[in-house]
């Protein structure tokens, strides 16, 4: 019976496939040349493949060598036979190489030679296939081309630093601006971590990890800071970091470009400077007509006689505030130049935060009654610090008087001391507008302020909080500011100083005030000394005298005086000679003030560098100096009894 589903007689596959057939099938084949040799590189057949890739005829190749398709140089270096015998050896050769044609032309072949063996394993020869793959090699050698020109012109770039980083961040290419900036070699940097351009405190804190996190999540990564060269030295750089991907999806790695902008920061910096110097003297103007418009209008009624005691009074008053506040202007203007020039000289003695905070409260506390402020101050905490009484209550003074400019009338001001772990802390807080966030980080730079109205009422020459971070990073600690910038919820300052241990007698001591506001006086003219003396006393200070140098220094190490007004010009042993056998000899230093006829500017600068605190230029203005000791000694007598 027929079977229904089998297929017709002309569809079923014949039950044997003769050597014609298999010869048909080769010889058709046009894309490859196929034949074979016989065990000595004969041609032996010929393909339609082979007639189109060689240009040979079958009549004009059967018989000859396979050596003939070979160009001269590999024929010099017995390449036909080589081949045969590595197919001999191993059944089976590959290569690629050149190949001519008949006509002389060369292409770029592939080629398999196979051993054929008959059935008792004897040599039959060899079949050779060959493809014609210059095209393909073309595009290849296209390709290496531009990834060699796009190689040369990376490594030859020198302006920026182009390597490329492992998935984990290690270097494995270096170009020429690489070596430049960075001053590595290449053979010294590839394959470690590209953290090592890194200062140690960023690196510390995982930025350079972060960044990878941060390209491989947004696919690339802008940023701005300090890196660091293989001799040490820093630069700041713009870095762009790319994810690089291959075309299947997967990771490969990131590329790095990095460019040295210290230059431009620099000059950015100059004339970021330039604009605030521009506004500092516009702001300097000022604040210094502002003092000398009521000098004017009082010195113009004395002029016209007034002799109403009231009104020379009113003079009088007028006079001395306006001079203080010109003295101030002036005081913050030498402190920033002492300080940027490193002339200022601190004090490194114990310090209780108590005593100097309400001393800062008492010399700012008539600002807050003119502007109806509510000052409240919490210093149940005790710490002591090791530094500058003056410049500590200087710290917070201005820190108060800051916060007093910017708070409106009936606001209020905290002054809070904490003690934080081995941290001493001073914070000052008001409930006024804020900072505005953009602001806080240039709120401690040279001449920046807040903003003021068109009157400038709130005054000043933004130098107050430039002060406070120099003098507290001086004396090893650091301030920083805080702000929602929110209308009402205003800013917060927080000093934070090493905390020491209060001395052994600080708790005797503070309850009578030992300190006692001593002050000697050093100068050989007799009666400057002693009518300087008299003046002292009737301030209520303790005052002594001595005549010259050896004296004034023997009297120092004897009296142990809080301040010494010394003068430059001593017989014996001046008074510079004296300020640095003080630095010297006296383990209990006295704050030195130079008192003297020298004014010139190489004058000041010597008694700096000799350790005074103050060069004041005879004669000497009462408030100038009463200011200038206000700030260094208590401003309230001891108590007795």
């Amino acid at each position: 019976m027929k079977d229904p589903k089998a297929p017709p007689p002309s569809l079923r596959p014949s039950m044997q496939i003769s050597d014609a057939d298999f010869r048909l099938m080769v010889e058709a084949v046009s894309d490859y040349a196929i034949f074979l040799l016989d065990p000595h590189g004969f041609i032996q057949t010929w393909n339609e493949g082979a007639r189109i890739l060689e240009g040979f005829e079958r009549e004009e190749v059967l018989g000859r060598h396979f050596s003939i398709f070979y160009p001269p140089e590999l024929l010099a270096r017995k390449w036909p036979e080589h081949e045969l015998e590595q197919a001999l050896a191993s059944g089976r050769f590959e290569d690629e190489g050149w190949r001519v044609r008949k006509d002389g032309t060369r292409f770029w072949a592939s080629i398999v030679i196979t051993r054929v063996m008959d059935e008792q394993g004897a040599l039959r020869g060899f079949a050779k296939i060959t493809r014609d793959i210059s095209e393909r090699r073309r595009q290849d050698e296209l390709l290496r081309s531009s990834e060699e020109r796009f190689r040369l012109l990376v490594e030859g770039v020198k302006d920026y630093a182009i390597f490329m980083l492992d998935p984990s961040g290690h270097i494995v290419s270096w170009n020429l601006g690489a070596q430049k900036n960075k001053g590595y070699e290449a053979s010294e940097i590839i394959g470690k971590h590209f953290s090592v351009f890194y200062p140690p405190e960023v690196a510390a804190r995982g930025w350079p990890e972060q960044e990878l996190r941060l390209a491989l999540r947004d696919g690339r990564m802008e940023d701005e800071g300090w890196r660091v060269r293989k001799d040490g030295s820093r630069f700041w750089a713009s870095v762009v970091i790319t994810a690089l991907y291959d075309a299947s999806g997967r990771h490969r790695g990131f590329a790095k470009v990095t460019r040295d902008l210290t230059e431009r920061r620099r000059v950015s910096s100059l004339e970021d400077e330039g604009r605030r110097v521009a506004t500092f003297l516009a702001m300097l103007g000022h604040e210094l007509r502002n003092p000398l418009a009521p000098i004017s209008n009082a010195m113009a009624l004395l002029d016209r006689g007034a002799s109403d005691t009231r009104i020379v009074e009113k003079v009088r008053d007028t006079v001395v505030r306006q001079l203080r506040q010109l003295t101030r202007l002036v005081d913050d203007l030498l402190d920033v130049s002492r300080i940027t020039s490193g002339k200022i000289h601190l004090e490194a003695k114990p310090v209780r935060l108590r005593d100097a905070a309400n001393q800062a409260v008492e010399s700012i506390q008539p600002m807050f009654s003119a502007r109806s402020q509510t000052l409240h101050v919490e210093t149940g905490t005790d710490p002591w610090v090791i530094g500058d009484l003056a410049r500590i209550v200087q710290i917070i003074s201005n820190l108060l008087s800051n916060a007093a400019k910017f708070t409106p009338p009936g606001g209020h001001i905290d002054l809070r001391l904490a003690i934080n772990g081995t941290l001493a802390e001073i914070i000052v807080s008001d409930d006024g507008p804020g900072i505005p966030i953009p602001d806080l980080k240039r709120v401690f730079d040279l001449f920046a302020q807040g903003q003021q109205d068109v009157a400038r009422s709130q005054g000043g020459l933004g130098l107050g909080l430039s002060l406070v971070q120099q003098l507290v990073t001086l004396q090893g600690g650091t301030v920083s500011a805080f702000s929602s910038g929110k209308k009402g919820e205003g800013a917060e300052f927080l000093v934070q100083l090493p905390l020491t241990p209060a001395p052994a007698t600080a708790i005797e001591r503070h309850d009578d005030d030992a300190r006692g506001r001593r002050i000697l006086v050093v100068d050989d003219n007799r009666d400057s000394a002693e009518t300087m003396q008299l003046l002292l006393e009737a301030l209520g200070y303790e005052a002594t005298v001595a005549y010259d140098g050896v004296a004034g220094l023997d009297a120092i190490k004897a009296q142990s005086p809080d301040v010494v007004l010394l003068d430059i010009g001593l017989p014996g042993l001046s008074g510079i000679e004296v300020a640095k056998r003080v630095r010297i000899e006296v383990h209990q230093q006295p704050t030195l003030i130079a008192v003297t006829g020298y004014g010139q500017e190489s004058d000041r600068e010597t008694s700096y560098d000799a350790g005074f605190f103050a060069h004041l230029t005879k004669p000497v203005a009462l408030e100038q100096l009463q200011s200038l000791l206000d700030r260094v000694l208590p401003l309230e007598p001891p108590r007795s009894g």
